[in-house]
Formats: C-alpha cells, structure tokens, sequence
C-alpha cells in the first residue's frame, strides 16, 4: 500500500513540473508574440495601409507602361537590355545613361528583368495583381478577389511563360516566353520531348480549371442506398432490441452530451459497462434483478450527438444598390468587435463524470422506488451547470406522486437545487434537474462564435447563454419585446444585462440601434460611457449619457414617450405597420425627408435597477414606463428592466403584464419566484448564473454566459477609438412642469438675458432650449424659463416634440423694433 502511495506522490511531483515547464514555455511564447505585434503593429495601421494601396496602385500603372515600352522598343529595334546588367547606383545617379523607355531608367531595367530575364511577356500579369491588392487596401474594398487573383496570376504567369517559349522557340519573338520559359522548356524537351511538354501544359491547365471551377465528370447519385454507410437516425431503436433488455427486462439510461465527451474506442450506440474494470477482468455472470435492488440493473447508454458548430468569423460588409438610401454611410470605415476582445472561460468539455451519473440515476430509482414508483427508462442530458434525468414512469403512476418527492430526492443526492418538471412540455417525460458536482462556466465568446448567433437573421438577436443541452440561446428583442430581468444580490443579474448589450454591439452598426441606459447605482452601466457618440441617445441638455438621477430618468421617459409618438405619426403618413416596414420603405427612396421622414434607429431602454426608481418616484415611473411597454414595439422601441427586489410593490401587475418576456435568477423565497414567473423554480436555482427564462408559455433553464468586467472594457475602447458622430443621439425635449413651469407672461419679471437670448434666436431661426444652453452658457432650468418667455411674448412658437420651435420674427431689425414696443408697453 506504502509502495503504491509513493509511486502516486512520485507522479504528482513530476505533472507539476511538467505543468510549470509548460507554463513557462506558454508565458515566453506570449512575450515573444507581444513583441511580434508591437513591432509590426504599424501594419496594421489604417492609414498605413490606404497609403500603401494608393502606392501599390501608381506601381501597377508605371509596370504597365514600362513593359508595354519595352516590348515596342524590342520590336521596333531600340531594346533596352544594357539596363539590365547595370549597377543600381548608376542608374540613379549617371545621368548619361538615356533609356528609350517611357519609364525612364528604372523602367527599362525592371522591365529586363521581369520580361527578359523572368517571364517574357506574361509578366504583364504582375500589374493586376498590384492593382488588385491596392485597390483593396485604398478602398476597403476588392475590385478583384486578392487571394484569386494572385493565386490565378501566379499560374498563368508560369503557364504562359512556357508556353510562349514553346510556341515562338525558334522565332524572333522568343522574348515573349522569357529567360525562364526558355529554359523549363528546353529540359522539358529533353527529358519528355515537345509532344510531352504540349500533353503536360494540356494537363495543367485542365488541372486547374477542373480545381477552380469545380468541373465534375461523374454522374451524381440520386438516392442513397440503404448500405452507403449514412449514420443511423434513430439509433436507439437498435438498442431497443438488445438481447440484454429482452433477458433482464431493466431500465434504459441514456446519456447525451452536446460538446466534446469523453472518447472511447467503442462507436457511438455502443452499449458497455460502466467501470474501466471490465476492459479487463472478465465479465461476471449476470443476475437476474431482484426486487430489492432495482436501480443495480440499469445500464448505461452513451450517446454521441454532434457538438455545436463554431462559425468563422469574417469580415462584415454591408452592400446596397446606388439607387438605395445606406444609413450607415455616415460610418462607413465602422468596424465590428472582434471575438478576440473576449476571453475563453470554462473546460473544453463536459465535466461530468460516468460515475457521478451512475450514481445519481442510482440514488433517483432507489428514492422511487422506496414508495413502490417503477419506471421504465431514464435519459441524462448533460448541461454546464445541472443534467437533466428524464424519466418514463410505468403505467398507472401518478405524475403528482414524483412531483411531491423533490425534497426527498434532494435530500438523498445531497445537493441543492433539485427541480422537478412534470410533465416536460412536448415530451411526456417527467424531468428531474440536478446540478453537477462541477460546473463548467459559459464564455461570451463560446455564444457569439456560435453557428446559432453568427448566421442569424433576427433583426436584435442577442445570445444570453447556453440551455441544458448545451446549446446557445439565441433570442430576438423585437420578438421578446421587452425583459423584465429580477434575482436576488449577486446572482448575475448584471452579468446578463452585459451578455445582452455585447451581443447586440457585436451585431449591429451605430446608426441601426441606440442604448438608453439608466444606472441609479452608477458603477455598473459607466463603462458604456464610452461609446457615447457611437450607440447612445440622450436628452439634449443632458452632460452625462449614463442617467443616475431620478428626476432626469423622469424626463427621459417621457421624452420616450414623445418620441413613440413621432414615431407613430410618421408610420401613419408612410401608411406602414411597423418600424422595420418604415425604414425598408425610406431605404428604397419612396419617403421624403422634406416631408420630416427619417431612419429610425431602435431605441433599447436599460435600466439596472429598478426598484430604487420606483421607490423614489412612484407612479412617474410606472406611468410612462408602462405607456411605453404597452404600445412602443411597433416603433422599434424595447425596454429591458433588471431589479433584486421582485416584491409585488416594485413588479406590480401592470408591469408584468406588459413584460412576457422574463429573466428569473436565484431568489429568497417561493413568493419571490411566483411574482417574477408566476410559478416556483426560481428559488431553486444555485446562483452563479443560473436563470430562468419564462416567454409566456415556455419555461427554459439556462446557465448564463460570463462576461467579466475587462472584457467591456476592452470591446468599449474598441468602438470608442473608432470616429463616431459629433454627439449622441438626442430624444426630444421635455419640459418638467414642476421645475420649469410655464408662468404668464410678465414684462416687468423678465430675465435679465431675454434680449440677448431673442437676438440668439432670430439670427439662427432655431427655438431651442440648448442652443441658449451652449450660447449662454446657462443651466438648462434657466434656459428653459427664457424660453418660456420667449414662448409667452410671441417671439418663439409652442414646443413640437423632436422639432425646434418656430421662430416668429424672422429678423433683427422687426426683433428690435418688437423690444421697442414691449418696452413701451411697459412703461
């Protein structure tokens, strides 16, 4: 026992050196590929690559010229070749060197090399693949495909080259297959003669086209044979007819697993003992079951399912027809985050091991079966954080006798956050979710490098996590409309509101979406300050995008309000449904902007923390917020709520009413849970992550993907390094009534800068309450009681919304002869 103990202490020793060897290797190969990029970092500088473009550009024209030079002054007589074999230091400074090509004597000498002494003729190639690149490094944009072009040059260039050298070997125009063309085909003559060399430039140019145009000669097959070896769809029906459960009559357990499993050298369908025993002691004989011991018959199934595919990641370019309005022009060198912003957090793989699931099926039928429950089959499906046991119970057991032993069966798994789910919804299996001994954390970057969130076609598609099954979750706002988004302290509330905002950062341009963030705690949404100009919306007057005060969260709100119903107003002239309707139609050019049509960017509202607003404000909270929920999703308008108090005073029932859509993290109590979901379950998850999400008539489990805090930090500096517009968004100006309430008009109570404020506004003819605000340099209580005047003296008309005010007198000298009269009147 001693000697096998120190032969275990003898292996840790030498895994952790080999760890730590591995370890350092790992930390020097970062250093000296950080070392790589900052030497080599200007490369990718834009402003380096445009001004090589442009160079690459000019370069394929002066080739272009001096070759076709050279090739008439080779037939014409006046060849150039002394060039060739001049040092390069004469031929910039001997001035009596005079070359007779159009490019001078750097011409005629690149043009002997390339030509004469490489390619002949063919050479000219070299000059679209330089266009080519330049073009693509000077405009973003490829005139040509960069890789085809040199890949189809290169060939063509070699090919030609020998082939004019075959064609034109004994003629004057040899030059046309140049000195390496001349010399491929003389050894080709001599080791496969002129026949051969004409079949193998035969060869190789059919070779290449049959590569690139995919030139395909057999005859392709309708209908696949039943032995062409497609994998079997339903490869538990096999396994239905095994002699094994024919004998001993016991109990399926099934295993699926979405990513990366444990791999063995058995194929998939397989069915084996558990223990690693049995590879090599015999196999005993088998028992028939006994009563007593149902659970020690079961057998465990290994199904190997397809892991999620990961899409590559490319370029996004975003094209349209000339004829087409492209809001996205006003950015148009935007660059979308990459996936290298985020981190990889979590195992490659399924944690779970066969024992811990041996072990818990186990301990499930035992607990069954001691209140005389049978089943039939059991199916574990593994997920990051819980498996879910699915069971088939025998005929005639009550579904309500397994739902009333939660606590029993928690209670014999030891673990915390048993759920029960009976019957799950479409399958007539009775779940049981136990959470793994180990659990996996979801990265960011695993969601949004996925298949599901790449080629989506939502118009917001955000991931928030990955369910049971170890699939993405992917959703779409416009489809939600709105989140309500509750938990207890610490339970990643934020974290799904970051999961949120990157993925809808990750997917869509500036000009089709903007954020609205209220943040009453003021740590949590500040890094998004950042990307102020880019994807935020504000009130004009407003210094700060993150809202933090209760009162302006007040004024946003109901400038919201103003602007859904601009919104409306402009659906109803363009005689259209919704918002996505609208900007099709004004991106076809069929609404004028004369008219006041105008893109319309979604508005997404978060708030971080709502039960603070609603303790401080009340009812101008609630009554805003729910005139938004009620009827904003049709104008591109969603809102996404979060809160740690879920108590029927702050998530009253006209708010969940209009809020389907609901997040549920780890709760106190059941009474908690019933007020975010209307039923249990909340208070059952284990924290870290794991959520709820209810749409009505579905309840997903989900696990959350992590996005930790330097991970916005890094895709914020990533945009906000970008140009951006010359301000934020701005929604329409809302006058507070108890801080700049309207008063008559008094001529003997006027602010001592109402003149200079008139003059401001008749010479721009705009009424605005910022204007007087960036002019004067006034706060914007002040400037909005000036305006107010303005307002009740006639100079300025009544406040439109979006629109600046009219501006009544329409030059100085009426203004002043109008403050003549005021004064008059005054007196």
């Amino acid at each position: 026992m001693s000697i096998r103990t120190n032969q275990l202490k003898k292996k840790d020793v030498a895994e952790k050196a080999t760890s730590g060897k591995s370890v350092k290797s790992k930390s020097r190969k970062k250093n000296s590929s950080a070392k790589k990029r900052s030497l080599f970092g200007f490369l990718r500088n834009e402003k380096f690559q445009r001004i090589s473009g442009f160079f690459l550009i000019l370069l394929a024209f002066y080739l272009l010229l001096a070759f076709v030079s050279y090739l008439i002054n080779w037939f014409t007589g006046g060849s150039d070749d002394l060039f060739t074999v001049i040092p390069f230091r004469d031929l910039l400074f001997d001035d009596s060197l005079i070359a007779h090509n159009w490019g001078g004597r750097m011409g005629a000498a690149l043009s002997g090399v390339f030509i004469k002494k490489w390619f002949g003729a063919s050479a000219v190639l070299f000059c679209l693949f330089f266009f080519a690149w330049g073009f693509k490094l000077l405009f973003r944009k490829a005139a040509l495909p960069v890789g085809t072009t040199f890949r189809w040059s290169f060939v063509a260039i070699l090919w030609l080259s020998v082939a004019f050298a075959l064609i034109f070997k004994n003629s004057e125009l040899n030059i046309l297959g140049g000195i390496f063309g001349y010399e491929v085909n003389n050894y080709l003559d001599g080791f496969i003669g002129p026949p051969g060399t004409i079949f193998l430039l035969i060869f190789v140019l059919f070779g290449f086209l049959i590569i690139n145009f995919n030139f395909n000669f057999r005859r392709k097959k309708k209908d696949a044979t039943p032995d062409d070896g497609a994998d079997d769809p339903d490869p538990s029906a096999k396994r239905s007819n095994s002699p094994k459960e024919d004998i001993y009559n016991t109990v399926e357990f099934s295993v699926t697993e979405d990513e990366n499993i444990e791999k063995n050298d058995d194929p998939p369908g397989f069915t084996d003992d558990v223990t690693d025993e049995s590879k090599t002691d015999p196999e005993p004989e088998k028992e028939a079951p006994s009563d007593n011991n149902p659970e020690s018959n079961i057998e465990l199934t290994i199904e190997d399912t397809k892991p999620e595919k990961i899409a590559k990641e490319g370029s996004k370019e975003h094209f349209t027809i000339d004829t087409e309005y492209d809001p996205r022009l006003d950015l148009g060198h935007y660059k979308y985050p990459t996936l290298d912003l985020l981190d990889d957090y979590g195992s490659s793989g399924v944690s779970v091991e066969k024992e811990e699931l041996e072990s818990n099926k186990d301990r499930i039928v035992k607990t069954l079966s001691n209140y005389n429950i049978q089943i039939d089959k059991i199916k574990a499906t593994i997920g990051p954080t819980v498996t879910l046991y699915e069971i088939i119970p025998a005929p005639g057991v009550r579904i309500s006798k397994i739902k009333n032993l939660e606590d029993d069966i928690a209670l014999s798994l030891s673990a915390m956050g048993i759920r029960i789910i009976a019957p799950i919804p479409g399958k007539g299996t009775i779940g049981i979710e136990v959470p793994n001994r180990k659990s996996d954390i979801v990265s960011m970057k695993s969601i949004l490098s996925s298949e599901r969130f790449q080629n989506s076609k939502f118009e917001l598609p955000f991931g928030i996590g990955k369910t049971i099954s170890n699939e993405s979750y992917v959703a779409d706002l416009t489809k939600m409309p709105h989140i309500l988004m509750a938990g207890a302290t610490g339970q990643g509330k934020s974290v799904g509101l970051n999961a949120i905002l990157a993925s809808l950062l990750y997917k869509k341009h500036p000009a089709e979406l903007k954020f609205i963030l209220v943040d009453p705690k003021k740590v949590e949404l500040t890094l998004f300050s950042k990307i102020e100009r880019h994807f935020l919306a504000k009130l004009p007057d407003s210094e700060e995008a993150i809202i933090t005060d209760t009162r302006k969260v007040v004024r946003t709100l109901n400038s919201m309000g103003i602007e859904m119903d601009l919104r409306y107003e402009l659906l109803k002239d363009a005689q259209v449904r919704n918002i996505k309707e609208y900007n099709a139609k004004f991106i076809k050019r069929k609404l004028n902007p004369e008219q006041g049509h105008r893109y319309l960017p979604y508005l997404v509202l978060v708030v971080d923390e709502f039960a603070d607003l609603i303790m401080t404000a009340g009812k101008e909270i609630e009554t805003p917020l729910t005139r938004l929920a009620q009827l904003a999703r049709a104008v591109g308008i969603h809102l996404i709520i979060a809160t740690q108090r879920p108590s029927v005073n702050i998530i009253t029932g006209t708010i969940k009413a209009n809020f389907p859509a609901r997040f549920a993290y780890r709760v106190i109590s059941k009474i908690d849970s019933r007020t975010i979901l209307d039923t249990g379950g909340a208070d059952q998850l284990i924290g870290r992550g794991d959520m709820l999400l209810s749409t009505g008539s579905e309840l997903v489990r989900l696990q959350c993907a992590f996005v930790d805090t330097h991970e916005i930090d890094r895709l914020t500096d990533f945009i906000g390094s970008q140009r951006a517009y010359p301000h934020a968004m701005h929604l329409p100006e809302y006058m507070d009534k108890e801080i700049d309430g309207t008063e008559d008009f008094d001529p003997n109570d006027r602010d001592e800068l109402f003149e200079e404020a008139a003059r401001i506004i008749v010479q721009t003819q705009q009424g605005s309450t910022s204007l007087l605000q960036r002019k004067l340099k006034l706060g914007y209580n002040r400037a909005g009681r000036i305006i107010d005047q303005l307002e009740a003296a006639g100079i300025v008309g009544p406040f439109e919304g979006s629109k600046a005010r009219e501006v009544k007198i329409g030059d100085e000298m009426s203004l002043e002869q109008f403050l003549k009269d005021l004064d008059s009147r005054n007196e």
